[in-house]
């Protein structure tokens, strides 16, 4: 028999924010859209913009753990993976205690892996590379807290159109209103798999948003896109300079990822 959801969470970024998918006061996007598909439960989401897996394990977790929920969406990754603090151990610790406290809570856990995003949102040859790189460790992450508790994921890699241009919106960035509702229904479905009893399925048709017009995407150009193309790329050039390095000497090393594999949170090493 499947499981009723009374209380459901997305935790995350600004795509758990549902920006990219606009409308009169603000923003709709996935969680209201797989909201509707639990039309019984209780709703919370305490995403912010730039949030990163930290922020939502210090910040987001204790306010989800209080809505006792009985399904949880984890959405969060990319910020970290931009950034040139990036760390994947202290990601997988904090990731894994984000995860692991939610399934002890009693919740049916839906989280990501990331698609290729240079493939979305063109960058030079070495920041691609880079960015490519970010993304695979980061999705090694993922993997390792995923197989942990066994709960759901979806890999964005994978979902229809995931690199069609109508499936993002004009900052390439976020996913589009389409991308939102593709994000939603692949999140229902995931839920679905782990339990959940889920009520109408998300629709694709585009309905209640805001229309996008040339003029949206000139200003998104003028006054966010180049700004953080220069922010994210200044964050970017010291790795993209590593894997320049690596492919020109072959110095592999041991890279982040081959630590995460070995590694085991500091709540599993007291727990043994």
């Amino acid at each position: 028999m499947a499981k009723a959801v009374r209380s459901l969470v997305v935790l995350g970024d600004s795509t758990a924010v549902g920006v990219g998918d606009p409308v009169r006061g603000g923003w709709r996007g996935v969680g209201p859209l797989l909201a509707a598909s639990f039309p019984e439960a209780r709703y919370l989401n305490p995403s912010f913009t730039g949030a990163r897996v930290a922020s939502v394990r210090h910040e987001q977790l204790p306010a989800a753990l209080r809505a006792r929920p009985d399904a949880a969406v984890l959405l969060v990754g990319m910020n970290d993976a931009l950034r040139s603090d990036f760390d994947a151990v202290r990601l997988h610790e904090d990731m894994d205690a984000v995860v692991g406290a939610l399934v002890s809570a009693g919740a049916s856990v839906v989280t990501v892996r990331f698609h290729d995003h240079s493939r979305v949102f063109r960058l030079p040859g070495p920041l691609r590379r880079a960015l490519s790189a970010r993304v695979s460790e980061l999705n090694e992450v993922v993997d390792a807290v995923v197989r942990r508790h066994g709960v759901g994921c979806v890999d964005l890699d994978l979902v229809d159109g995931a690199y069609a241009v109508e499936t993002w919106a004009v900052d390439r960035l976020h996913p589009s209103e389409l991308g939102h509702r593709k994000l939603a229904r692949a999140f229902a479905r995931r839920l679905a798999e782990q339990g959940c009893e889920v009520g109408p399925p998300v629709g694709l048709e585009c309905t209640g948003g805001i229309r996008v017009t040339p003029l949206h995407h000139a200003a998104w150009l003028v006054f966010k896109g180049v700004p953080w193309l220069w922010r994210r790329g200044r964050d970017l050039v010291p790795h993209a300079a590593a894997v320049l390095w690596r492919s020109w000497f072959g110095e592999a090393g041991r890279g982040a990822a081959a630590d995460v594999r070995g590694h085991r949170p500091a709540e599993a090493e007291r727990a043994s």
